[in-house]
């Protein structure tokens, strides 16, 4: 994928916005070598993962599984992994619930200085091993504008610290729209989730800031 300067990239993402997600997913996907898709399955995941497994259905979707989802968010993946017949690749910590129990007492408290090391362990390893082994060149993500401070700051189009290109193409879109848009595809949608590393809905847990 070509690597857009800034002042292209402001361009693109003022042209992109004013067209579909999937048209923008199909743009991307027909200049890309190997596109993935990361997910964690929360809430609003089924509309990207929809979105860009209709266009490239082998797509690869990366999915770095902490160990710590709820029952819930664990089947609803496996109904949208089976609905969209998803090609995933699964990445989990190589260290057990049961050493990190040990080792922190739980999960850390976010003011914890173990806290660090946890999410070492259970999110950013297992992310930068999935990136290794599968050197995309293209990175979809289901970030949106106003979830947190950091993601007010990017666009459609940005890149990683690592200078992938990451593309959003659902960025503009409030949760309303993602409700109409999972109603008119017959996707399903979990609220039950949660995320060790961030706790709260407005932390980055590192993967993307």
């Amino acid at each position: 994928m070509k690597k857009y300067n800034e002042q292209e990239l402001k361009v693109l993402n003022q042209q992109l916005k004013g067209i579909t997600p999937a048209e923008i997913v199909q743009w991307v996907i027909s200049n890309a070598e190997k596109p993935v898709v990361t997910t964690n399955f929360r809430p609003y995941e089924a509309a990207i993962l929809h979105v860009c497994s209709k266009i490239d259905p082998s797509v690869k979707v990366i999915w770095c599984d902490t160990g710590y989802n709820t029952p819930q968010t664990y089947k609803h993946a496996k109904e949208v992994i089976d609905t969209l017949q998803l090609n995933v690749k699964l990445y989990t910590p190589k260290q057990t619930a049961a050493y990190r129990d040990a080792l922190f007492g739980g999960i850390p408290d976010v003011n914890s200085s173990l806290h660090d090391d946890f999410t070492k362990q259970v999110k950013l390893e297992p992310f930068q091993r999935a990136m290794k082994q599968q050197q995309p060149d293209v990175w979809f993500t289901n970030l949106r504008k106003g979830q947190t401070s950091f993601r007010n700051s990017i666009d459609i189009l940005s890149y990683s610290k690592d200078g992938m290109l990451k593309v959003s193409p659902f960025y503009h879109w409030s949760d309303e729209k993602l409700d109409a848009y999972l109603e008119e595809h017959g996707l399903p949608n979990e609220f039950k989730y949660f995320d060790p590393t961030k706790v709260l809905a407005n932390r980055e847990c590192g993967l993307h800031a």
